[in-house]
């Protein structure tokens, strides 16, 4: 793949042997629950009134203007730390901005698809990566495939961590918001939207990482360190969130950093010209608290906890293949922020 055409997504390599394991994902929306694990919790006064809300098979989008609806406020002052899938049953945090008169009694509104379950002021907005992470239960279902095989897989996840890619939802249907960045950094095409113009400008990025996260991965650098790596506070190396200024790593893992940029020139020249820092994210992702059972001989049943920004996709695509009821084509995306790098 070259810089002139970025209109499908490379198949980036597994740290671990493919399991031949395969099952289905989400065919109920209560086979992914989700619950976020927030930052910190409301005090009890301030102008925000914060939102306990549990969703199920709606967006995080549609749920906010509901609430902005129902609180007679414009969308634009509610807040939500990060996205959620719609087809699964999430539980996240809300906020609106009402610093004078009545409070209205939110946990009373009815609709189908979710409920407030309490709520509480708290002296300020919730804004994209606000939070922690989130804990996820996952069920997979017809499941077929060698078991020991699935054991070892699950093993190593739990002990070594996975690729910490971004997720195939970051870069939108079949890859095309990486195009579709390139060609808006090339001024190919002209951006006004700034939530478009992000999103594009995040793909782009998140990409760049990946290649650099694959490469190590290709040249047999999965689970070890290279020559000036630069390390996280868990000690973990890190790779490109590329922008402005030189790679902080030296020797081999910045010869390999460089490869990759120059490999993707355009992309990268494009990012520091759009104003973008230099930044670092972790190359492993560290599920925590893992546990599996096996409720049925085809089922499995996963328990873990990412930080913001880690995708349960990368967890599950370590262990096994997956495939989503056509339905779940135009899902919103993975059971996290954007914003969290």
């Amino acid at each position: 793949m070259t810089d002139a055409q970025y209109t499908t997504l490379p198949h980036w390599p597994n740290a671990y042997p493919a399991s031949g394991a395969h099952a289905t994902l989400k065919l109920l929306n209560e086979d992914f629950l989700v619950t976020e694990l927030p930052l910190q919790l409301p005090s009890g006064a301030g102008e925000h009134v914060w939102l306990d809300v549990e969703k199920n098979g709606a967006n995080t989008a549609f749920v906010a203007q509901q609430l902005a609806e129902a609180a007679g406020v414009p969308d634009r002052d509610v807040g939500y730390a990060g996205l959620k899938d719609r087809y699964a049953i999430t539980r996240q945090w809300f906020s609106i901005y009402l610093p004078k008169g009545e409070t209205p009694d939110l946990t009373q509104l009815q609709h189908p698809e979710f409920k407030v379950l309490s709520q509480s002021r708290h002296v300020k907005k919730l804004r994209p990566g606000d939070l922690q992470g989130n804990r996820f239960r996952i069920v997979l279902r017809d499941l077929t495939g060698d078991r020991d095989a699935l054991e070892a897989n699950l093993q190593a996840v739990a002990s070594q961590g996975v690729p910490n890619y971004f997720g195939a939802q970051r870069f939108g249907h079949d890859g095309g918001n990486v195009e579709q960045g390139r060609a808006m950094l090339a001024r190919e095409i002209r951006v006004r939207n700034p939530k478009k113009k992000g999103i594009y400008l995040s793909a782009v990025r998140s990409f760049v990482f990946n290649e650099v996260l694959a490469l190590r991965i290709q040249q047999g650098l999965w689970g070890r360190t290279l020559s000036g790596d630069v390390m996280d506070e868990a000690g973990r190396p890190t790779g490109p969130l590329w922008g402005r200024g030189r790679v902080s790593t030296t020797e081999d893992a910045q010869a390999l950093e460089n490869g990759v940029a120059a490999r993707h020139a355009a992309l990268c020249d494009g990012m520091e010209h759009a104003g973008l820092d230099q930044e670092r994210r972790a190359l492993v992702a560290s599920p925590l608290d893992m546990s599996w059972e096996w409720p049925q001989a085809d089922q499995l049943v996963l328990t873990f906890s990412l930080p913001a920004g880690n995708y349960a996709t990368s967890v599950l695509h370590e262990i096994l293949r997956t495939t989503e009821p056509e339905r779940h084509t135009e899902s919103e995306g993975e059971s996290e922020t954007p914003a969290a790098e």
